[in-house]
């Protein structure tokens, strides 16, 4: 989210995270104003003391607290009484203690659908100083080759007075996972880090398991593999009910990757599969297709690398929605934005 909102000219004053390791790969690559903190125990006052403002100074307050606890709706309950919640609710803490102009918060899927509109109330009654837009994105319109979708919802404080506006897609054509990761060279077969590229490192695959990938064409998956080599449970799969479609999955050269998860080193775990090579992707394949640039080079196990790249928000959709930020904190009026002025502010899109 940080490279994003730099890269729309924001100046980008203090990150933090509990993880250390996301910590030390955003202090390597991108700045040395990251901590490691817990969300729920940072006081307002050392952020302003941290970053030199006063309260309601900052002009964006941007994070992807989880939030495992809107998945289910439950008669009665509230978003901040659900303990999987914690960090929304320390998240929304912050916002009310900081007051900044604008803020982001990504990763609450449940408020996308119709039955998520009361927690949205509930949480717009909480920062009442506050409009809140809240839009699905699909990532490959935003210049990745992927089709990750995404929640995000924008908060704008009600002294400004334009609304935001969801940003238009960046691109006329969805890119290709060869456009992306096509100039790459073959990461060495000893599973060293390639020389000129960070994290461009193999996995550790089992020979049968590159046998049966072998037979799978772009596109395909496991049931592209002969009888004989497919997993037991594979074989007695009833393919009318699902059958995992995606388990030994090859992308397609011209075509969009699925959502690039913690997992996608093993095509066992999805359809992470190189497209020409008999590999899964490497964690800088799999970067790029996040939209990282090459420079950031992530720290930690390949566990922790993995993580990192694959719960990421893609820098590029940070990007878009942090220019259309700036323009209602500038007071920039677009034709677009004259046109919607009156819509209502809690639709879902």
């Amino acid at each position: 989210m940080s490279i994003g909102i730099d890269q729309a000219e924001f100046d980008v004053k203090m990150a933090f995270d509990l993880n250390e390791w996301a910590v030390k790969t955003y202090q390597t690559s991108i700045s040395n104003n990251c901590i490691v903190a817990d969300a729920s125990q940072i006081k307002s006052d050392f952020i302003k003391e941290y970053s030199n403002l006063k309260t309601g100074e900052l002009d964006l307050f941007s994070g992807g607290p989880p939030c495992q606890g809107f998945s289910k709706q439950r008669r009665g309950a509230h978003i901040f009484d659900d303990p999987r919640n914690g960090l929304v609710k320390e998240y929304a803490r912050l916002v009310k203690e900081l007051l900044p102009k604008s803020f982001i918060l990504e990763n609450v899927a449940i408020f996308g659908q119709k039955r998520g509109l009361s927690q949205l109330l509930e949480l717009e009654n909480y920062v009442e100083n506050y409009r809140l837009y809240p839009h699905f994105y699909n990532a490959a319109d935003y210049g990745l080759a992927q089709t990750r979708e995404r929640f995000i919802l924008v908060g704008i404080r009600k002294d400004f007075e334009l609304p935001f506006i969801k940003p238009k897609p960046t691109v006329e054509k969805w890119r290709t996972v060869g456009e992306i990761i096509g100039d790459l060279p073959e990461p060495p077969m000893d599973y060293s880090e390639h020389p000129d590229y960070f994290n461009h490192q193999r996995a550790r695959v089992t020979q049968i398991n590159i046998e049966r990938f072998s037979h799978v064409p772009q596109g395909g998956g496991w049931q592209d593999i002969p009888f004989d080599l497919r997993l037991e449970c594979h074989k007695k799969a009833d393919t009318k009910s699902g059958g995992w479609p995606d388990v030994y999955g090859r992308l397609l050269w011209n075509g969009q990757c699925p959502t690039i998860t913690g997992g996608f080193d093993s095509f066992t775990r999805g359809r992470y599969g190189h497209p020409l090579q008999n590999r899964p992707l490497t964690p800088r394949e799999a970067a790029r297709l996040q939209g990282f640039p090459d420079s950031v080079n992530f720290q930690g196990s390949r566990q922790e690398v993995r993580y990192q790249i694959g719960n990421a928000v893609p820098p590029p959709l940070a990007k878009a929605v942090a220019e259309q930020i700036k323009k209602v904190l500038s007071n920039i009026e677009s034709e677009e934005l004259s046109i919607r002025k009156n819509e209502l502010q809690l639709s879902i899109f």
